[in-house]
């Protein structure tokens, strides 16, 4: 009896879906979403332009498997806790998270388009986003809160930790989402590895004397007036 040829169809197929996956990545952390075009990751693909709406169903469903595909490759090279055992000091795992995030937002490999991607969403949302937030960001921001509330210490309020977590990661955004400005005041800046590096020593120690602070002000008793 022949073999069957169908192995082989499949195998073409899901070529075609990752090829497509990996257009779109490219295109949509260049363009965006909204100037995105189907014709153009196509074209990108190597494939026919009936192919997006063949194996996804529109050019929206694209963007969120694109944006699940990126972020779960980036979670995957860098995870939060970068190998950090679960019951090291909270300082420690504060510099794991941080130096996760800037290597995953400033990770210069040929399929990194997750920075790219997140920061166009950010900037200018789609309806991608509240799935984004509940699916991948939500748990991020869990896993911050659980080390922030242990350096305040066991009575922080859900507002203090909010405030200083918010706090750690802004100072990460911020190199990201200026990296051009920064780049032309100091041009030495240039966010290799080394970089991120000092970088990350550096944002640590700035928040962990911030939380220190804060933690020591909410602990004085309030002056009556």
């Amino acid at each position: 009896m022949a073999a069957s040829p169908q192995p082989k169809l499949d195998t073409a197929a899901a070529q075609t879906r990752q090829a497509l996956i990996e257009a779109g990545g490219a295109v949509f952390a260049e363009v965006g979403f909204h100037n995105a075009t189907v014709r153009e990751i196509c074209r990108r693909a190597g494939a026919n332009v009936a192919a997006v709406n063949y194996h996804f169903g529109d050019k929206d469903a694209l963007y969120r498997e694109v944006l699940a595909y990126y972020q779960t490759r980036a979670l995957q090279k860098f995870p939060l806790d970068l190998g950090v055992r679960l019951g090291a000091p909270a300082p420690e795992r504060l510099r794991a998270f941080v130096r996760s995030f800037l290597l995953r937002i400033f990770d210069h490999g040929s399929d990194a388009w997750h920075g790219k991607l997140i920061s166009r969403e950010m900037i200018d949302p789609t309806n991608a986003l509240d799935a984004i937030v509940v699916e991948r960001i939500r748990p991020q921001a869990q896993h911050l809160g659980v080390i922030v509330h242990e350096l305040l210490g066991g009575q922080a309020d859900e507002e203090t930790v909010r405030l200083c977590s918010l706090s750690v990661v802004s100072q990460c955004l911020f190199y990201h989402h200026c990296q051009p400005v920064v780049c032309r005041l100091f041009p030495e800046q240039n966010f290799s590895s080394e970089q991120v590096e000092t970088l990350a020593d550096h944002i640590t120690r700035f928040s962990l004397a911030a939380i220190k602070a804060t933690a020591t002000r909410r602990s004085r008793p309030r002056k009556s007036r």
